[in-house]
């Protein structure tokens, strides 16, 4: 069996790991920023769907690349906005309407591009981004600028969270509303304002998957991606940097059972190599869950002037 200390030593399987971490560290910021200002938003599978399509169409038709990042970002901004509005607004299930979301947003993705190539038997390709190799850094020259970009935001919101008035605000609404709506914060504004703008990054998470790793947009290519994310905040205890380590955590597992796999000398069925990194995150996950501190306002309505 391929020694695991040899894969271990391979650049290019380092260079794999970030890779299959980069959309997990965008939907997970989104997801965490939701979930800071007290939102759970499960509508994140159906966004990432919303957003590889969206993005690749852009991208089909003649946009530039990063103009495609900005479609598939403004489809998940629309989408959150949604949620934000039967969520905050209406004060409804914030489980049904995620759940919807989802199953609203993967359903016109699919229907859409049924409709944009009726007779296409192989979905269209597109020149996706180019690897960085003018960087000069082992691994991430060999990466995307959208995998860059996933990591400058972690410590970007883990500043604007902790450092910044803004950051404050999110977190009080997420925390004790009656307090934050003592203190003059809109709870409705700052918690549509950071449901928005973590759908915004769960919609860049998909188009990742269609405009770097891959050139295309097929049927679930999410693959499940947006219920790992959900995880992970979870693993993070709602920690940018947490989070990242989770992203990264997962993605190894991941990118290990492909290189055992691709061994060719696997000593069990390739299923427990699938297996593999869900069960480890899992793992994972239960011995971290019970010591996370979890916002105290999550997945409670407000309504202004009740206690």
């Amino acid at each position: 069996m391929t020694d695991i200390a040899d894969i271990l030593s391979n650049a290019a399987f380092w260079v794999a790991v970030l890779r299959i971490a980069t959309p997990l560290i965008f939907g997970t910021l989104g997801v965490l920023l939701c979930e800071r200002a007290g939102v759970l938003n499960l509508g994140i599978e159906g966004i990432m769907v919303a957003g590889a399509f969206t993005g690749w169409l852009a991208v089909h038709a003649g946009a530039p690349l990063w103009a495609g990042v900005g479609v598939a970002a403004l489809t998940g901004a629309a989408f959150g906005l949604l949620h934000a509005f039967l969520t905050v607004g209406l004060a409804l299930s914030q489980h049904v309407s995620g759940l919807g979301i989802t199953l609203l947003a993967t359903a016109l993705s699919y229907y859409g591009y049924r409709v944009s190539f009726p007779r296409v038997s192989t979905p269209p390709t597109v020149t996706p981004f180019a690897p960085m190799e003018w960087l000069r850094i082992p691994v991430l020259e060999a990466q995307t600028p959208l995998t860059l970009l996933a990591l400058l935001l972690v410590p970007l919101l883990a500043y604007g969270l902790y450092r910044t008035p803004l950051g404050l605000a999110v977190r009080m609404v997420g925390e004790n509303p009656q307090a934050a709506e003592g203190q003059g914060v809109s709870v409705a504004a700052t918690r549509t304002g950071a449901i928005v703008a973590g759908s915004a990054l769960m919609g860049v998470a998909g188009s990742f998957l269609t405009l770097s790793a891959f050139n295309a947009f097929f049927f679930n290519m999410i693959n499940g991606r947006g219920w790992i994310c959900v995880a992970l905040v979870v693993f993070a205890s709602w920690r940018p940097g947490k989070a990242l380590l989770g992203a990264l955590l997962f993605a190894f597992f991941d990118a290990l059972q492909l290189r055992l796999q691709q061994s060719g000398e696997a000593l069990l069925p390739y299923q427990i190599y699938l297996m593999l990194p869900y069960l480890l995150s899992i793992l994972a996950l239960v011995l971290v869950a019970r010591r996370a501190g979890y916002p105290q306002a999550l997945m409670k309505p407000y309504r202004k002037g009740e206690r």
